[in-house]
């Protein structure tokens, strides 16, 4: 199939091995195009050294490099998290919210570079493809998406290295390299290597961020986390910019070993996979967030939210951020958590995250109402007229039942035994 020829391309460019052999091989597949690397900086650390020397020496005639690591968290992380919302009952989306906020800005940069064309590494069969795709044909549908795993012959991480020492692409990679990963501030994810079957458990070496809770301390720690309408604003009272205030609580509850979920998910393109994520501020906040919440929603409100929560995962880990429905769904989000503040206590504990005190202005308890002793405010007596009319559907149902056919849908209760009027 005949190629569109595009003149400049920007890469979404990671300086794994991928994307360095991606830049000679879109030189050399679209007529010798420009090609400008674009590494979004979400708190990859140590990624990020070398990377421009790497890139140029791939082929590519500049590279970016945009620290979005406080974007990332207040306009993508936050919101996700107010809402709740986890993929399949455990995946905290640290990839998928990661995905629109990378094209965003490749899409801008190829405005500002007058680029007619981007590009990304996500292959063929996974999740990136589509919220890389589906971001950029939301933001500027003109320009042209270059997938080259769904193009080219390379099938393998042999293939990539074989191809990178043909175009003298300096790689880092090795044939022993097995693990394919994704980290940013949030999360480090895993896949490849020993985990493609299931059975296996992950080896102990694997682990980057997060503590052995075996070889977590022995003593317990305490730490609280204030929230301002559902977002952590502070660690031990003391008031922190998102970043700082992320990067503690990575390191805090990672001493710990809180963060690690071991995980079978349904792909959106069709097959499962399988694979290990360390989150270890994520998955504190998540806890501490949750607790305060139960203390300042009503029941209906948080009921119902938790549905939202459900819908919310889903638009994210499509790559749906940039919809009209996530919009709508994160405007109901904002308004659940218009006091949604306070304090959480939580006790860390090899692994463990124990809720040890919670308190805010706008919280709904009442000890005086939940009390079991002497009040005032609540007649107990309320509560029988309350149960007849709450159950009045059931006894309708069972008396009709019984009346009628001698029996309901769980008893045949002999009524000779019982004194009518």
């Amino acid at each position: 199939m005949a190629r569109q020829e595009v003149k400049k391309v920007v890469l979404a460019y990671s300086g794994g091995l991928d994307t360095s052999v991606i830049v000679p091989w879109l030189r050399n597949n679209y007529k010798n195009c420009e090609v400008i690397c674009f590494c979004a900086d979400l708190g990859q650390e140590e990624e990020l050294d070398g990377l421009e020397e790497k890139a140029i020496k791939s082929g590519a005639s500049k590279l970016y490099i945009r620290d979005l690591r406080e974007e990332f968290l207040r306009d993508f992380v936050f919101p996700t998290m107010q809402a709740g919302a986890v993929y399949e009952r455990e995946y905290l989306l640290g990839t998928s919210f990661a995905r629109p906020l990378i094209a965003k800005h490749l899409v801008e940069i190829a405005e500002a570079e007058g680029a007619d064309g981007v590009a990304h590494g996500a292959t063929g069969k996974g999740n990136d493809q589509v919220r890389f795709e589906l971001t950029v044909m939301a933001l500027n549908p003109k320009l042209k998406i270059i997938a080259p795993w769904r193009e080219w012959e390379i099938r393998s991480r042999e293939d990539a290295l074989a191809y990178a020492a043909e175009f003298n692409v300096p790689v880092t990679a090795t044939e022993k390299s097995i693990y394919s990963r994704d980290r940013n501030l949030f999360h480090l994810s895993h896949e490849g290597g020993l985990l493609e079957d299931p059975w296996n458990e992950p080896e102990a070496g694997m682990y980057q961020i997060t503590t052995n809770p075996e070889q977590a301390p022995e003593q317990g720690e305490y730490v609280e986390i204030g929230f301002d309408k559902g977002v952590p604003v502070s660690v031990n009272g003391e008031t922190l910019p998102p970043v700082e205030l992320f990067m503690r609580l990575n390191k805090l509850a990672g001493k710990h070993g809180i963060g690690r979920a071991d995980i079978v998910e349904n792909r959106l393109v069709g097959m499962k996979s399988h694979g290990v994520y360390e989150t270890p501020a994520g998955t504190l906040l998540r806890r501490a967030h949750q607790a305060l919440e139960a203390m300042c929603l009503d029941k209906h409100t948080m009921h119902y939210k938790d549905f939202v929560a459900v819908k919310y995962a889903e638009l994210v880990y499509n790559g749906m951020w940039y919809t009209r429905l996530r919009e709508a769904l994160d405007a109901f989000v904002q308004v659940t958590q218009e006091q949604v503040s306070g304090v959480v206590r939580l006790k860390l504990y090899k692994g463990n995250m124990i809720i040890a005190g919670r308190k805010s202005e706008f919280s709904l308890y009442r000890e005086d109402y939940a009390s079991f002793g002497e009040e005032d405010v609540y007649n107990q007596q309320d509560a029988e007229g309350f149960i007849a009319l709450f159950g009045l559907p059931l006894k309708v149902e069972a008396l009709l039942a019984i009346d009628g056919a001698g029996k309901s849908r769980y008893r045949s209760p002999d009524y000779s035994k019982f004194k009518r009027d």
